[in-house]
């Protein structure tokens, strides 16, 4: 078992679950359903049925990641003792809404965009800890994970730039330091930085915080100059659900929302005890 998922499991623990303690029998076998209360994209289950089966209890049915599911799905079908079941119940739902809720959003979005050729990405703004649940939900809602940690590429941001100079000078250091298996992604926030970074073949250059029509203007040039294909754009901050498809429309080859996982609202499922 992941060792984030038994640490959730032992803060809700702590010294023993006193309620069911004093009110359920002890061995006392039962059959339990996870219900969904709301519609959208599952995610987590198959965590789920981890975590029971990891503490002896059967599961007799569940659903998949990525099933689209409403209100009154049977997701999961549980049997075993009651009190192992009502010890996991708050860790296994917490875990499992908030990465459907995820899941959701990314597929809402990627569905606003797709009639056309743009990768709908997530950022690193996770909560602390569970930021990779959030990301496996990214992917199963269809949406690109990007960096799962600071590991994963090489991504130059304002405060890099800072401590350097400008960005092409900070891409040059980069391309000077960084193995060629690493692809490289800076972030600007003007069209000559952005020209500059592109002439220079960073691997993904990121518009931040442009609107479309500054970006269709980076666009455009880099056309002109016929540098467009030296690197991926990316644009990001700022995307609503409003603008979303304005930027998708312009060309870019990702759109990546923090939002997707900093400000998705969790399904809403629960256990119920069915009894022997």
């Amino acid at each position: 078992m992941d060792k984030i998922i038994e640490y959730m499991i032992s803060e809700d623990e702590s010294f023993g679950d006193i309620t069911s303690e004093a009110v359920v029998d002890e061995n006392k076998i039962v059959t339990a359903h996870i219900i969904s209360k709301d519609e959208g994209i599952l995610a987590g289950i198959n965590i789920a049925k981890e975590i029971f089966e990891s503490r002896g209890i059967q599961v007799l049915f569940n659903l998949k990641d990525g099933n689209k599911i409403v209100k009154k799905d049977l997701l999961l079908s549980l049997k075993g003792d009651a009190r192992t079941i009502l010890l996991l119940e708050r860790s296994v739902l917490n875990l499992l809404m908030r990465m459907s809720g995820v899941a959701t959003s990314a597929n809402y979005h990627v569905n606003l965009v797709k009639d056309y050729d743009v990768i709908i990405a997530g950022t690193r703004k996770t909560l602390p800890a569970i930021g990779k649940y959030d990301k496996q939900a990214l992917r199963i809602g269809g949406a690109d994970t990007h960096r799962f940690s600071l590991d994963d590429m090489v991504l130059i941001k304002d405060n890099h730039i800072a401590s350097v100079g400008t960005p092409v000078e900070a891409l040059l250091k980069a391309k000077k330091n960084v193995s060629f298996s690493k692809k490289i992604e800076i972030e600007v926030e003007s069209l000559e930085d952005a020209v500059e970074c592109v002439k220079n073949k960073a691997d993904i250059v990121m518009l931040d915080n442009m609107g479309p029509e500054d970006v269709q203007k980076v666009l455009n040039e880099l056309i002109k100059l016929d540098i467009r294909d030296n690197s991926l754009i990316e644009v990001s901050g700022g995307i609503t659900d409003e603008n979303i498809v304005d930027y998708a429309k312009l060309g870019v080859d990702i759109i990546s929302l923090g939002a997707l996982t900093h400000s998705s609202r969790s399904l809403n499922f629960s256990l119920k005890l069915i009894g022997d």
